[in-house]
């Protein structure tokens, strides 16, 4: 499935020369490494998971609205955050606040196996439609709270929160693998930071900063069918 993604992925019309600009610019010159991670963003076509009107300005490093109040994280977000996750092929991987699918992409093309969750239904019905267009339909995705994350799919071996919340949910943490890094935006509006907590036994988890953020919030509930 992998290489099937791979394949479509590059058949989308193409501004591999801005991927490359942005690769180079937003991530590596901020200190970006992790070879996997820059191949797939350097590759998966963040231009088809915007709007029409809103393609030309896919490759600068700012987040951008993609409907129903969610944005789509800028470059160096969705890159600082799963270089955080420290992945290797294969891995399974949760993900929280999907919105259009695009870091959900961007790790499938990494190998990974992605459980998505959007508590948004008609964004989550858009993201898996346009995930299916560009060969990930393996990325499995659906509507619902994800603070309860996907507990009959645990334990996971990442965990990635694109939303924030006052504090990193409990159910969250019980379906994290020992081991595993969960990466999530903690605080209120103005005062996030990026905080990556790895596993350490069955009630120790170990946090490292990551630096300040600003993310739209983590939500309970599932929220209405919006139109976009």
């Amino acid at each position: 499935m992998r290489r099937t993604a791979r394949a479509r992925s590059e058949a989308v019309p193409d501004r591999a020369e801005a991927r490359a600009r942005m690769v180079e610019t937003h991530l590596v010159a901020r200190g970006l490494r992790d070879a996997a991670v820059l191949e797939a963003m350097g590759a998966v076509p963040r231009e088809a998971f915007l709007p029409a009107d809103l393609a030309a300005a896919a490759y600068g490093d700012g987040p951008l609205p993609i409907g129903a109040g969610q944005t789509i994280s800028q470059p160096y977000i969705v890159a600082l955050m799963i270089e955080a996750l420290a992945l290797r092929p294969g891995d399974r991987v949760l993900e929280v606040g999907a919105g259009c699918g695009y870091a959900a992409a961007v790790l499938a093309r990494m190998g990974a196996q992605v459980f998505a969750v959007k508590r948004h239904a008609a964004l989550c019905e858009a993201a898996g439609a346009r995930l299916a267009a560009l060969g990930f339909g393996s990325v499995h995705l659906r509507v619902g709270d994800g603070q309860a994350g996907w507990p009959e799919a645990a334990p996971f071996d990442a965990i990635l929160v694109s939303a924030a919340g006052p504090d990193v949910p409990r159910a969250l943490k019980d379906q994290l693998r020992d081991g595993g890094h969960l990466v999530i935006p903690v605080g209120p509006p103005g005062g996030q930071t990026l905080l990556r907590l790895t596993r350490r036994g069955p009630d120790r988890f170990e946090r490292t900063d990551l630096g300040p953020v600003s993310f739209v919030p983590l939500l309970r509930g599932v929220g209405p069918v919006e139109a976009g």
